[in-house]
């Protein structure tokens, strides 16, 4: 008799077929140890449902965690207490968070989709360490996996974004992986457990649903088996991304400094463009922005560029990568000390020629003397010229990079540039045949 004509006259053994069938993926991708203590995300839709009902029945010690996002008013109620009595006749302890999800989203200015994942994978996340659970077991399966294939490639993604959901990210397991959304929908159905709809998933009003609803039925009139088609890509490029991402993980090493990126040793790379793109497509650099990044290569220094958490500034030699928000003081305290002797001149005395050493004529700095960033339109007389110069073209013509510009101090005399500190005294300060008193400024560096 057929295995299909079996199962369809005993419902109760495709519900045994399918825990089978998730245990042992569970075992083969180590995800849960024998009696591990997960943690499982249940909204009361069919996919969390299920989750919940294959751990239990497999032996697991499940807690459960329900988020309540406040945005589909009574039905978000009616799911928190349909997840409530289902936890209690399996006597499956509860916790559940409720949150003010559009205020999150409008305070951080991002979609209310990233503003439930960000609320519910942190409390998760604290949740967990709070008890001392094993893990955080999410009900994503292989329909949501193919979704998420076809979405990273409408936005643009690396060979990672085409791998579709793995089953294993840190502490948040995915058991149900190995099963698609029609074998979970007739387990619950064998086993003759109710589940609650979000009404919003039959909603053409998401990105994610568009994809459901619009591009996969018409995906199928093309392949029937589309969804089976991308699990295999998917399947076979996990190999290549093994070998890709040894590849890059060697060519970062020969490219980054702490401070950033080296460009000429990024430009002699084989994949100077797949060693960018993986290097700054986890810091929000989206692909456009990186493609716009890797064209600055070779152009003018001083080009700047964002992403939400991160700064690059296209310097001379370096792609210089630093946190957003991270500002340059214009005064206040410097980043060094400069020791100060006065004294007199006396016939034995050389003056110092290292760069961090400024010999003045005491007589001369009739003024207060304060230290400050350069700024726009400074201005000084190099030691050993008469005419002034403005401080950004002796800059540049020491080639300092557009970083090291930025860090430049100066010590002024009054409104008067006295000594661009740690490169060249100011002429008008110097100390000539009339000199009496010197005051000798040595740079020491903090730290």
């Amino acid at each position: 008799m057929p295995l299909r004509l079996i199962l369809g006259d005993y419902p109760y053994l495709r519900g045994m077929r399918t825990e089978q069938k998730v245990t042992k993926f569970i075992r083969e991708e180590r995800l849960l140890a024998d009696g591990a203590r997960p943690l499982v995300g249940v909204s009361g839709g069919a996919d969390s449902v299920a989750l919940l009902r294959i751990l239990h029945a497999g032996g697991y010690r499940c807690e459960a965690a329900h988020c309540n996002f406040r945005l589909r008013g009574e039905e978000a109620d009616r799911d928190e207490r349909f997840v409530a009595q289902l936890c209690q006749e399996l006597d499956i302890p509860l916790h559940v968070a409720r949150f003010d999800t559009a205020e999150y989203a409008a305070e951080r200015q991002i979609s209310i989709e990233m503003a439930a994942r960000e609320l519910r994978y942190e409390w998760f996340e604290t949740t967990r360490e709070r008890l001392g659970m094993d893990a955080i077991a999410i009900a994503h399966h292989q329909d949501d996996s193919v979704e998420t294939m076809l979405l990273n490639l409408v936005r643009g993604t690396g060979i990672a974004g085409l791998l579709g959901i793995r089953p294993r990210n840190g502490h948040v397991v995915r058991p149900l992986l190995c099963i698609d959304r029609e074998e979970i929908v007739d387990y619950l159905e064998g086993i003759g457990q109710k589940y609650v709809t979000d009404s919003t998933n039959l909603e053409d009003e998401y990105t994610r649903n568009k994809i459901r609803l619009r591009l996969l039925p018409l995906l199928r009139e093309i392949n029937p088996s589309i969804g089976q088609s991308l699990l295999d890509t998917a399947r076979h490029l996990r190999e290549v991304y093994a070998v890709y991402n040894k590849y890059i993980a060697e060519a970062r090493a020969r490219v980054t400094t702490p401070e950033g990126i080296r460009v000429d040793a990024l430009l002699n790379e084989e994949a100077p463009q797949a060693v960018l793109f993986e290097t700054l497509h986890p810091l929000g650099f989206n692909p456009s922005r990186i493609d716009d990044i890797m064209r600055s290569l070779n152009g003018q220094p001083g080009k700047r560029f964002a992403s939400p958490k991160w700064n690059i500034l296209k310097d001379r030699e370096l792609l210089i990568i630093e946190p957003a928000g991270k500002k340059e003081e214009e005064d206040g305290t410097p980043p060094f000390r400069l020791a100060r002797e006065e004294r007199d001149l006396t016939p034995d005395f050389e003056i110092p020629q290292a760069k961090n050493v400024a010999c003045l004529d005491a007589d001369k700095l009739d003024g207060v003397l304060t230290c400050r960033r350069w700024r726009a339109g400074d201005t000084f007389v190099p030691f050993g010229m008469k005419g002034k110069k403005r401080v950004s073209d002796f800059l540049t013509d020491r080639k300092l990079s557009v970083a090291a510009k930025q860090r430049q101090w100066v010590l002024c005399c009054g409104e008067r540039i006295a000594w661009v500190i740690g490169e060249r005294i100011d002429n008008r300060f110097r100390v000539d045949e009339n000199t009496r008193r010197i005051i000798v400024y040595t740079l020491e560096k903090q730290g």
